[in-house]
């Protein structure tokens, strides 16, 4: 083989490479709102039936308004959970669950998270890792192809286009 052609032809395999990998972008987009959002609305879900317990580590915690607090933290965990299942307003629901993990680690697990740099490992152990994570994937990327988000923009454009 040439050596002169040889950097194209490596650059072509990587772009091809590049542009089959990028087909399981949606899929995997749908699987982590699939598992995440349930996931959520499942901490959401034991949140708001077990609000007594929750408040007592909420008073624990120092929070303010730790009755009211754990009944809304219930409830933005189980419906967000559900929007990002459905994938409607998921870069908004990302948003809003991104926050209240930072919240959970800031309250919860602040040593973790003062140990981000110092000790990963004690960071990515920490209860909120795998949520932040998956909160701030549908965040920085979207719902993907297989969302009711998708299906919303397509129904907007066409009404654009017809107007």
């Amino acid at each position: 083989m040439n050596l002169k052609i040889m950097p194209a032809a490596v650059a072509r395999c990587y772009k091809s490479f590049g542009k089959i990998a990028s087909y399981a972008q949606s899929p995997f987009l749908l699987l982590v709102r699939l598992y995440w959002g349930w996931q959520f609305a499942q901490t959401g879900w034991g949140k708001l039936h077990n609000l007594p317990q929750i408040t007592g580590f909420f008073t624990s915690l120092n929070l303010t308004f730790p009755a009211f607090t754990a009944g809304f933290i219930g409830w933005v965990e189980l419906v967000g959970g559900i929007l990002l299942i459905l994938g409607v307003l998921s870069r908004f629901t990302g948003l809003v669950l991104s926050i209240n993990m930072v919240v959970a680690y800031w309250t919860a697990d602040r040593d973790a998270l003062k140990s981000i740099l110092s000790d990963p490992g004690k960071f990515y152990i920490a209860d909120p890792y795998t949520f932040l994570f998956a909160s701030l994937m549908i965040l920085i990327f979207g719902a993907g192809l297989f969302s009711l988000d998708r299906l919303f923009a397509k129904w907007i454009a066409n009404r654009i286009d017809r107007e």
